[in-house]
Order: structure tokens, then C-alpha cells, then sequence
């Protein structure tokens, strides 16, 4: 070595300790929270049979409130697909202390599988699984993780699942419109947030913890999703306590959505309990014709009639139950003189000057002036028939 590599060997600025291996990760992040059982009022009166009329699921029995787990995630993206990740899972209990709830963080990718593991022990353990748009957006990204770190799918599917979306916008959608959870909490139960988060910015708060380090960025994350993990046990107390008292329903088109909601389900004499509940107005005339179409379904077809009469003599429900009972006399009471006579008031009430041109009252007009010429020539025939039949 000449003096040149000397003086350079000398001067070269002295070699970097290799850096020291990370450990592989060993768990998650998690925290315990427990709320006092007066924010949850109700909480263990819950129904099985009220709650089998709101969904069609096959419910455990006896049903045990402190059985259901409540859950819900916080993600890497709105909208699910391909690499959205659940970075955050809330899990919530009942118990005789108060409202239990742990929240399961991954502090970054490596962390994942310990999180699903412990959602997977939680959703074991459970009878009930109750999410808001779980069957949409929850169950299937934790299906998706799960696949992904190789661990049985299946699992999440195995409880019953009351997804509370579903339930609370059958029934409130029509007055509300935005059935988000948010609006639930304000319009329903009467609990407005507070300097909330918003969900939109739930994605882009992770992405910045990971990049600086600073957990507390998800400080708003975790208190957003404690109240929507607390707030899903109150939804379902209310929504199974307005099932058992519909006349506590402050609002018609509510009272009348859920009626339509348990005729659906097959429900009827329930749905026929808020129908009777409405007040006078464009519902109640919704929810008698309502009524009166079961009846005839079911063949109880003098009850349909009254219905309709009924709604004659309040003058509601418009052209409709005379056209109703029209087609009653014809068919079924052999009634002709009588079904020409709805009918005939039938037009005189859709043939009123309207201020624009309505193309489905239109082609109702058409229809009962056809019917009109055919039950006048049905008449006459009767009447031909009957002067043939007298003797001479």
C-alpha cells in the first residue's frame, strides 16, 4: 500500500454498524373501555320474537342479550376491494357491569393476523352478531383478510347476523331519506355527535400515523368507533322497544313504512296494527288500501268491501276503491247494476280538470271508460235475458 492509500484510508469515514433485526411482531395494539349501563337503557328486555319480526334470520332461543357481540371496523378505504385493509375492529359485549368494549388496533401490516385472531375468538364466543351494513361492507373485508392470512372465512358467517342498516331503513327511510348512522343518532335516538370525525377521513389518519409514528392521530379514529359500537346496542334496544309499541312512533310515514316492512315479512296482523294506528291523511288512506288488498288476498273478501266503502264515506284513497269495489260487485257478488254505478263514479272523479297532463291518469280513464261500455252492455244483456225469461 503506497502513502496515497494510506492518507485515503485513513481519512474514509469509518463503516456503519449493521442496523439490529426488528423483532417480528407478536400482537396488536388493544384497549378496554366499559360505559355505565344508563346509557344503554332496556338493553336486557330484548325480545326474541320482536326481533324475528324485524329480520327473518333464525334467532338463537332463549336469546341472550349479553351474547350478542356488536362490531365494527375502520379501513384503509371506503369502498372495500383489493387491499383495503381493516386497520381498527370495535367489539362490543353487554354485561352486568355495563357496556364492555375493546378496540383492536394494527399499528402496522405485520400486526394484522393478531387482530383477525382476536376477532375471530370474539365472533366465536357469540351467539348474535349485530353490525350496521356488516352484510355489506364489514363481514366481507374481514372474509376477504381472513382469507388472505390464511385463516377459515367461514367463521364470520357461522352467528346469526342482524345487520341494523337494513332493519332501521325499512322503517325510517321514508322520512329521513339518509339512513346513515349519524342521522339515526340525531333524528332517532336523540343523540347528536359532537366534533366527530367524519368517516371520510378515517383512511387518510391512518396513512399519516404510519408515516410520522404519532399514534395519537388516532385518538378520533377511537372514539369515533366507540360510539358506533356503543351506539349499535342502543339502535337495537330502540328499534326492537318501537317494533313492541308502534303508537310510540312519533311520525306516519315511520308508522306506515313499518307496517309495509312487517307485511312484508309476512307479518300481517302486526302490520295491519300500524295501518289501523295511522291518522287521517294521504298514509292512512295508503294504509287501508293496503289492508283491504290483504283481506282480498286472503279471500276475506266482505272485509275488503267494507274497507273500501269506509273510504268511500271519508271521501279518501281517490278513484281507487270505487274502482276497487267495481271489479268486488262484478266478480264476486254478481252485481252488475252496483259495479256500473262505482264505476260510473269512478269516472266522474278522474275525469276532473287537472292543472298538467297526467299520462297514468290518463290510461286509467281510458281503462274505465272500457270498463264503463262493457258493463253497460253487460247490464242490457242482463236485462234482454231477463225480459226474454217472463211468460206470456
Amino acid at each position: 500500500m503506497n502513502l496515497r492509500d494510506k492518507l485515503r484510508a485513513v481519512s474514509a469515514p469509518a463503516p456503519r454498524p449493521a442496523p439490529k433485526p426488528q423483532p417480528a411482531a407478536s400482537d396488536c395494539w388493544r384497549k378496554e373501555i366499559t360505559r355505565p349501563l344508563e346509557e344503554f337503557p332496556g338493553a336486557f328486555d330484548l325480545s326474541r320474537d320482536t326481533l324475528m319480526l324485524m329480520q327473518a334470520e333464525e334467532l338463537p332461543r332463549p336469546l341472550d342479550p349479553t351474547r350478542i357481540l356488536y362490531l365494527d371496523t375502520e379501513t384503509t378505504g371506503l369502498n372495500g376491494g383489493a387491499g383495503t385493509v381493516a386497520f381498527q375492529v370495535g367489539l362490543g359485549w353487554l354485561r352486568e357491569d355495563g357496556f364492555h368494549v375493546r378496540q383492536l388496533v394494527m399499528r402496522d401490516y405485520p400486526e394484522e393476523r393478531y387482530l383477525l385472531r382476536e376477532v375471530e375468538a370474539a365472533v366465536e364466543d357469540a351467539d348474535v352478531l349485530c353490525t350496521f351494513n356488516g352484510r355489506t361492507f364489514d363481514v366481507p373485508l374481514l372474509r376477504s383478510r381472513f382469507l388472505m392470512n390464511r385463516m377459515d372465512p367461514d367463521v364470520l358467517d357461522a352467528p346469526p347476523h342482524i345487520d341494523l342498516l337494513h332493519i332501521a331503513r325499512r322503517v325510517f327511510k321514508l322520512r329521513l331519506r339518509r339512513c346513515n348512522l349519524g342521522n339515526l343518532e340525531a333524528q332517532v335516538l336523540g343523540i347528536p355527535r359532537e366534533d366527530d370525525l367524519p368517516g371520510a377521513e378515517v383512511p387518510e389518519r391512518y396513512f399519516r400515523y404510519l408515516r410520522t409514528g404519532e399514534f395519537a392521530l388516532l385518538d378520533d379514529v377511537l372514539r369515533h368507533n366507540e360510539q358506533d359500537i356503543a351506539s349499535l346496542c342502543v339502535l337495537l334496544n330502540r328499534m326492537t322497544w318501537l317494533y313492541d309499541h308502534p303508537e310510540r312512533l312519533g311520525h306516519s310515514e315511520d308508522l306506515f313504512a313499518m307496517g309495509v316492512a312487517l307485511e312484508r315479512a309476512k307479518h300481517v296482523e302486526e302490520a295491519r296494527r300500524c295501518y289501523r294506528l295511522l291518522p287521517s291523511g294521504a298514509l292512512h288512506a295508503q294504509g287501508q288500501l293496503r289492508m283491504a288488498a290483504g283481506y282480498r288476498r286472503e279471500g276475506s273478501r266482505a272485509e275488503a268491501a267494507r274497507l273500501w266503502r269506509e273510504m268511500i264515506s271519508r271521501g279518501e284513497g281517490g278513484v281507487t276503491p270505487f274502482i276497487e269495489l267495481a271489479k268486488h260487485y262484478e266478480h264476486f257478488e254478481r252485481d252488475i247494476p252496483r259495479a256500473l254505478e262505482m264505476t260510473r263514479e269512478a269516472l266522474v272523479r278522474a275525469a276532473e280538470p287537472r292543472l298538467a297532463p297526467d299520462a297514468e291518469a290518463e290510461a286509467q280513464l281510458e281503462a274505465l271508460e272500457k270498463r264503463y261500455q262493457r258493463l253497460k252492455k253487460k247490464e242490457q244483456a242482463q236485462r234482454k235475458s231477463g225480459a226474454d225469461d217472463v211468460p206470456y
